[in-house]
């Protein structure tokens, strides 16, 4: 199998993202059921590349993004959302929230590209039709 592209999965995970209904679905699935997104987009571009993980894949998946996710990314939303209930009290809120969604956007990709460096390492199975997204969301 070739090896999966990181640029690409990033281009697929954008355009995906900003289709109707996409961003709220996977939103809702990190904000109410612990879901992370980039892994969520990962498993649905390799279903759209007709490829199947297994659940230890699936595991060491997320185990592979819980540290970063953790230090990296869960603060920083968090420090966005409480800047934005208090943001009637920052000065400057809008150029803080701008720097602060480019960073996060930059932490998004690293995430990504550590998945794809992670998947790059599975055999994976070719699937006519899989459905990646299921195995996580009922994990």
């Amino acid at each position: 199998m070739n090896l999966l592209n990181s640029d690409h999965f990033w281009q697929f995970a954008c355009t995906l993202y900003a289709k109707p209904g996409q961003q709220t679905t996977l939103l809702a699935l990190q904000n109410q059921q612990g879901k992370n997104v980039n892994l969520c987009l990962l498993l649905l571009y390799l279903d759209s590349l007709n490829l199947s993980v297994n659940a230890e894949q699936l595991s060491e998946l997320i185990h592979t993004i819980s540290e970063f996710d953790n230090q990296a990314l869960q603060p920083l939303r968090a420090a966005r959302s409480y800047l934005k209930t208090n943001q009637n009290t920052i000065s400057d809120y809008a150029t803080i929230r701008a720097e602060l969604l480019s960073a996060e956007l930059k932490l998004e990709k690293q995430q990504q590209h550590m998945l794809i460096e992670t998947v790059n390492e599975f055999e994976l199975v070719e699937y006519a039709e899989p459905n990646n997204i299921e195995l996580y969301v009922e994990v």
